[in-house]
This record gives C-alpha cells, structure tokens and sequence, in this order.
C-alpha cells in the first residue's frame, strides 16, 4: 500500500486491517460525521461497513442532502445545520438556518448543530456581526426553543485544542480563555432543557478532572469522541487507566463520533481546493482517508497498541515545531476499554438516547 503521509504512514491495508478486530454483537452507532459529494459518500459507506458502522449521522448541508441520501439510504440520518458555503453569513446562519432547520426537520433530522468554536470571533468580525455564531445570538436561542418544542437533542461545539490556546488564541482578550468557552454553554444548557451533545469530548480531552465535573454539574449533558487526530493524542496522553475510569464511570453519557469529512476534491487533484484536496488525490487514498479514522479509533478503545498513528498531526509541530515536522504523527496508547464501556461507546449511549428522540419527536 502507498504510504500516504497525510491518512497511511504506516502503509496499511485497511481493507485487511478492518478483519484483525473482533466482531461486535452490535453496530457501531458514529453520531459525528460531515458527508458531501454522492461519489465521495459511497467510497465512505464501503470504509464504514468494513469497520462496522452502520448508521451515520451527518452535517450535510442541505443541497447536498439528497444525493447523499441517495448514496446511503438508511444508513444515514442528517443533522439540522447551517449552510456553512454560503457567501451570506448573516444570512446563511440567522433566517437562512432557521428556514433550513425547519426543512432539516422535516426531514427526520433528530439533532441540531450550533457551531461555537474561538474562531467564531473571526468569522463573526469578517461579517460585519459580532454575534453571528454566539450561542447567546437571538436567532440561535429562537431556533434551540423551537427545538425545545420539537423534542429534540442539540449539539454544540465549544473549546479547542489545548495547542490552539497556546498559539492560535494566545490572545485571550479577543478569544477568551479555555475556561471562558463553556460560559455560554452553561447557560445554555440549563435554559433549553433537552439533551445537549458537546463534540470532540466537551472540547477539552485534555481535561478530564474538568470533564468530570461538566457532566456531574449538567445530567441532560453528552459528550461524543469525534475528531480523531486530537481524540487519540489528547487520550493518549493520559494513563490508560484514568481513560478506562472516566469511560466507565460516564458509560451511557459518551457516544462515538469520527468527525469525519467527504467531499468531491478528495476523488481527484484539484489546486482550487488544494488544502483539502492534498489530504486524497483519488478514490483509493480518499477511501484510506476515512478508513484511517476507524481504524486508529477502534485501535484506542479495544487495543493495548503502542505505536504511531497513521494519520498526520500538524498540531505537533505547531506545539513543538522544534521537535516535530508538518506531517508528524502522534503517538496511540491503545486503552482496551471493557467489554461493557465499549458497548455503550459505540452503540448503547446512542440507541438509548435516540431511540426517545424517535419516539416522541414532533416534528410536523
């Protein structure tokens, strides 16, 4: 296999590799993911299959809604967003997301995402409203309560990387703190009392003590496990055993998430596009790019591996670029979750806590 430096350092065959872990009694359940692009979307459900996921949710936006549902069918369900490509901001995330939400849901969607990272800052002045992807903003709190009504269950992204503060956001008067992301979400949480989803372990895998103490703090709160290249170096880095402990004390309230994106430019070179296209230049390392995922995933929880991830870590050299190169990859230290913790990851914390949205959703 091609030693892609981007999603297969190691020059697996993850069709092969997808045989070496067990099978599980049960489907994985990824409640984390970003399909576009019908072709990209069909070269995603072979990776899936193979690494026994069998129901995604996506944040598609809704023009590509329909050919992404007809790639997967009812393997997929959609998550109500924004239209992150639109080139009217103000527009796309205020009466065009309410607009869209209320499509989104017609169409099954149990899920609606509020995107709140620090670079909403930036984003946000680009546009001309300072507001624009608060969860403070008036039309994101208009659109939770018709959530609220609607019985479903919202999803959030605050934090990021521990790295980023220290590089990115080293300005904390403009961005705010690590501590100051989850201001908002607090109250959030505690004025729309249904279910809230924080992606990327809360934003904070870094910090499980201050994990621990969000969800003790907020009982209708889940985190989920997306974003694999920081799950698996940020995990890592702790002990196996405070990693075991925190899964297994808060099984039930984390569900399993790749983060993974599809789109068209991974199928061939496209210069337009280069950032995202260099990761996949054609079907075959697209098909490696998302299989990476699952594998370095299912490598974590159910292995006791001890080696370098196949996926590059650009956060490294940003961290220690004394140390590390672009393209280095981090390190796993796989922590073999108990049967029953690993369960409830990948497919009992969602299943129960879907399964009350799809009875007693009430979406018109």
């Amino acid at each position: 296999m091609a030693n892609n430096p981007h999603s297969n350092q190691l020059g697996l065959d993850y069709r092969l590799e997808a045989k070496k872990f067990s099978k599980l009694p049960y489907p994985i359940i990824d409640i984390h993911t970003h399909i576009n692009g019908k072709e990209a979307a069909l070269i995603y459900r072979k990776a899936a299959a193979l690494y026994g996921v069998e129901k995604t949710f996506s944040m598609t936006v809704l023009p590509n809604v329909a050919e992404v549902k007809e790639a997967l069918g009812d393997s997929i369900e959609f998550i109500a967003v924004p239209n992150f490509w639109g080139d009217n901001p103000i527009y796309d995330h205020g009466e065009g997301f309410l607009r869209d939400f209320e499509e989104f849901c017609t169409l099954g969607a149990r899920i609606v995402k509020f995107w709140s990272a620090p670079r909403r800052v930036d984003l946000a002045e680009k546009a001309g409203y300072p507001e624009l992807m608060s969860l403070n903003s008036p039309i994101r709190r208009q659109i939770m309560q018709r959530a609220v009504e609607l019985n479903m269950i919202i999803m959030t992204h605050v934090g990021d990387p521990e790295i980023w503060f220290r590089t990115h956001y080293r300005d904390s008067k403009r961005y705010g703190t690590h501590q100051d992301q989850y201001i908002e979400l607090k109250r959030s949480i505690e004025d729309f009392p249904v279910p809230w989803i924080a992606a990327h372990m809360g934003g904070w895998p870094e910090n499980l003590e201050f994990l621990n103490s969000l969800l003790e703090s907020h009982p209708n709160l889940y985190l989920d496990c997306s974003a694999t290249k920081w799950i698996i170096r940020e995990l890592s880095s702790h002990t196996p055993d405070q990693v075991r402990d925190f899964f297994s004390r808060w099984k039930g309230r984390i569900l399993f998430g790749s983060d993974i994106l599809t789109m068209s430019s991974h199928l061939s070179r496209n210069d337009s596009n280069h950032e995202k296209s260099s990761q996949s230049d054609s079907k075959e390392e697209a098909f490696d790019l998302y299989a990476s995922r699952y594998w370095c995933l299912r490598t974590l929880f159910e292995t006791k591996y001890q080696g370098k991830s196949p996926i590059a870590d650009p956060d490294l050299h940003l961290s220690l670029p004394e140390k590390y190169k672009p393209l280095d990859a981090a390190d796993i230290q796989g922590v073999k979750l108990s049967p029953d913790s690993l369960e409830y990851l990948y497919f009992r914390s969602a299943q129960d806590l879907l399964e009350d949205k799809k009875q007693s959703l009430t979406c018109p």
